[in-house]
């Protein structure tokens, strides 16, 4: 997974999402979704020098998991005894072998900048997610595909900033939610569709800031919120 194959996945999700072709850089993506997502952040191999990504900013010293078990393969991590005759001695030596491992990925196919993650296919730059598919920049992600910025959230699908929510599909902006799709800016509520700047119900459709409307004047206002989410994405 590069960043070219990432900005596809982006750019799908967000003509699925806003109903029409859009597409924008994988870095504005990040600054205008993913700004507060916890995210790997890119360090330095100790030993190699090479770039890497790890999710624990707090050492100072990294290794790659790749590079970790070539070591262990071929020199093995564990010391021969030593004469030490103080504290300071053991943490000397403990210095030599103390390296952080950096992008752990267990049981993934093509994945990259991420770290740890498990059982995913097709992820760039996520953390903490199991069991996902073409995702990008999310944290805490569990059987989601063709997401973006998502945190702490379960089976959704072709979804935008969604936290702390489940089941939801072709939605922006969710939060402690279930079931909710083809809707934006929801908080708070489940069983949702085509709902928009909606808190604390349940079981509607076509309901704007809690109000509800007739399906044709629904799609009306959409259009304009789409194209000013839209336009303010393009703001710099």
């Amino acid at each position: 997974m590069d960043e070219k194959i990432a900005n596809q996945i982006t750019n799908k999700v967000l003509s699925m999402i806003f109903d029409q072709k859009v597409s924008f850089p994988i870095d504005t993506i990040l600054s205008k979704f993913a700004f507060d997502v916890k995210l790997p952040k890119k360090v330095f191999d100790s030993i190699t020098g090479q770039e890497t990504w790890t999710s624990n900013i707090n050492s100072t010293s990294f290794i790659t998991q790749s590079n970790m078990e070539k070591y262990d393969e071929k020199n093995g991590w564990l010391l021969s005894k030593r004469n030490v005759s103080n504290l300071k001695d053991i943490l000397e030596i403990w210095k030599k072998v103390n390296y952080t491992t950096t992008e752990r990925q267990y049981d993934c196919i093509n994945v990259s900048q991420c770290d740890p993650i498990y059982n995913c296919e097709n992820a760039f730059r996520c953390t903490d997610s199991r069991r996902c598919k073409n995702i990008v920049f999310c944290d805490g992600c569990d059987s989601c595909e063709f997401s973006i910025a998502c945190q702490r959230s379960a089976n959704c699908n072709f979804c935008l900033r969604v936290d702390d929510s489940g089941n939801c599909t072709n939605s922006y902006n969710v939060i402690c939610s279930n079931g909710i799709s083809n809707s934006f800016f929801i908080q708070d509520c489940s069983k949702l569709h085509e709902c928009i700047f909606c808190s604390h119900i349940s079981n509607k459709k076509f309901c704007i800031a809690n109000m509800q409307f007739e399906e044709d004047e629904y799609f009306f206002i959409k259009k304009y919120v789409v194209e000013w989410i839209l336009n303010s994405i393009q703001k710099k």
